[in-house]
């Protein structure tokens, strides 16, 4: 905003001298507070889309072996009190999450919404997934039905088979209790992090620092992450931390 100020008075400073220079200046400020307001109301109505859609899909995926489990919904209460939804908002959350269930719901088109707004930005679609993930697997239990449905959600906003074994490796990490990593671990860890467990240690080094400035919190709200859902990208850069000490510490480099 402050550069149009300064653009405008200097071009009413041109032709008008002081007094141009204090309208252009005013005129520059009014059009900076209009383009803040209209991008600000954009971004919000992004993140309402995106939230809309991730619960939408949440409750389709919960329905695909036939039956919501009182798991499931517990863990969709949690998901709610996580994102910090209240009130209106967690009354849109449950409203869209049984928009999700219905036999008429058409989830190739929400999938595709979900693509379309994080087509340039690869981290969001993965804590899409991730919050998928973690709700239908929160009964213990990971149906083919729902394998198979998490699958076709992946693809159709545009994940990788790769990113889904990225993302299912940080679930088993937020759930391994051990300090000391187990095999499974230690390769749910080189995973996390998308390295070759033959990878070198600047490789590592180099995987986790570029892993952890795509997943700062701070640079995801900035490209979009829904403020509800910020203590998702802590977890991620929690997990991928984890991953990376797990590895030092099984290399022998602490």
């Amino acid at each position: 905003m402050l550069l149009l100020v300064i653009i405008f008075g200097l071009i009413g400073y041109a032709f008008g001298g002081f007094w141009g220079l204090l309208i252009g200046g005013l005129i520059g400020g009014a059009i900076g507070r209009y383009v803040r307001q209209r991008l600000i109301k954009a971004r919000q109505q992004i993140q309402g889309r995106y939230l809309d859609s991730t619960f939408a899909v949440m409750g389709c995926l919960c329905q695909a072996d036939g039956e919501v489990t009182d798991g499931e919904l517990s863990a969709v209460e949690k998901l709610f009190d996580q994102f910090r939804l209240q009130g209106e908002q967690r009354a849109q959350a449950k409203a869209s999450f049984e928009r999700g269930r219905a036999d008429t719901f058409d989830l190739d088109a929400d999938l595709a919404d979900i693509k379309r707004l994080t087509q340039s930005q690869p981290v969001l679609r993965q804590v899409f997934l991730q919050v998928q993930l973690s709700a239908i697997a929160a009964d213990g239990v990971l149906h083919p039905n729902e394998q198979e449905m998490i699958l076709r959600v992946a693809r159709g906003v545009g994940c990788s088979d790769a990113e889904v074994q990225q993302i299912e490796a940080m679930l088993h990490g937020a759930r391994e209790q051990s300090p000391e990593a187990s095999a499974e671990a230690l390769r749910d860890a080189y995973r996390v992090l998308g390295v070759e467990e033959d990878a070198s240690d600047a490789e590592v080094k180099k995987a986790y620092r570029r892993l952890m400035s795509q997943n700062h919190p701070d640079k995801l709200a900035g490209k979009g992450l829904p403020d509800s859902m910020r203590e998702v990208a802590q977890a991620r850069t929690s997990e991928i931390g984890n991953a990376y000490e797990r590895i030092r510490t099984a290399r022998g480099n602490d």
